[in-house]
């Protein structure tokens, strides 16, 4: 079941599969941002990475010398949340640990994902409670896909990402098995602007460690339509489109990474991990701004 809020300015949907945001709509001319779900491509829309970001060596990790299997991204993204507020402009869900989640991830947790509608803006509060005897660890992180080109009669190559910063950035390089060396590659050079084409996804995602930068808009050459994310408080900032080509493209605030391919230790020791005390609270947002 959907759920929809909407304001003057815009509409949104969400689904408690994943607790994700399906659509996000400009209602000035009705124009849609979000990525649509058409499997032909990649099925989902703008799902929640928890309680992993990216991948772990060989699928699996180690918690107080047991090991445990999650896939990429985690587990959020495919669990079923509850609706446990809803307002006019906001609506809240959750999910909670049971059996099944301890066999995966062995911490109990409610992870609690709130869409706040402010104007043209919606609000992503994702809120980490730990409901452990003990100290947890987790990455927690967003993939919302945007239409790439947002009109019709455009392609890719319209568009671009811009930074409110000038940026001299590097970013940290994957290899093939999805994830991290420990090398670093020049991208940014006193620059905010990255011009899209397929072919800037050759090698996966751009991620970056060190920017300046707290915001990033994705925008045409040939009209105002822009999508504008404040990723504020996130450390880390991935940016994937399908290196076939593919009419979307994702910006990923991330808590956390992929693996290092030459890690080893137990998930505490994880570069990039959160750790949160008992009865601790975990807290990050990001805003998406939608203008015409």
């Amino acid at each position: 079941m959907l759920y929809s809020l909407e304001n003057e300015f815009i509409k949104i949907t969400a689904h408690p599969h994943g607790g994700e945001l399906h659509n996000l709509i400009s209602k000035k001319e009705n124009t849609e941002f979000l990525w649509n779900g058409n499997p032909e491509y990649w099925k989902y829309h703008a799902p929640i990475l928890f309680p992993i970001v990216g991948k772990v060596k060989d699928g699996k990790y180690r918690v107080s010398g047991e090991t445990y299997e999650l896939p990429q991204h985690g587990l959020a993204r495919v669990s079923e949340f509850e609706v446990v507020e809803k307002e006019k402009d906001f609506i809240t869900f959750s999910l909670k640990w049971d059996k099944d989640t301890l066999k995966v991830y062995p911490y109990k947790f409610e992870l609690l994902i709130t869409y706040t509608l402010i104007e043209n803006s919606v609000k992503v509060t994702y809120t980490v409670r730990n409901l452990d005897d003990k100290k947890i660890y987790f990455s927690v992180g967003a993939h919302p896909a945007f239409l790439c080109p947002i009109m019709e009669n455009e392609t890719m190559e319209d568009y671009y990402f811009e930074f409110n910063q000038k940026e001299d950035a590097k970013i940290m390089l994957l290899g093939s098995d999805g994830l991290f060396i420990h090398e670093k590659e020049d991208y940014l050079k006193n620059e905010n602007k990255i011009h899209l084409k397929k072919e800037v996804f050759n090698n996966d995602a751009l991620v970056f460690s060190d920017l300046k930068s707290t915001k990033i808009s994705l925008k045409s050459k040939n009209h105002n339509k822009a999508l504008t994310m404040d990723y504020t408080g996130f450390p880390y900032l991935g940016l994937w489109s399908m290196a076939t080509g593919a009419p979307f493209v994702c910006i990923e605030p991330w808590c956390g990474h992929a693996d290092f391919t030459d890690f080893s230790g137990e998930l505490k020791d994880k570069p990039g991990i959160v750790s949160l005390e008992e009865n601790g609270v975990f807290e990050r947002f990001y805003t998406l701004t939608v203008t015409e």
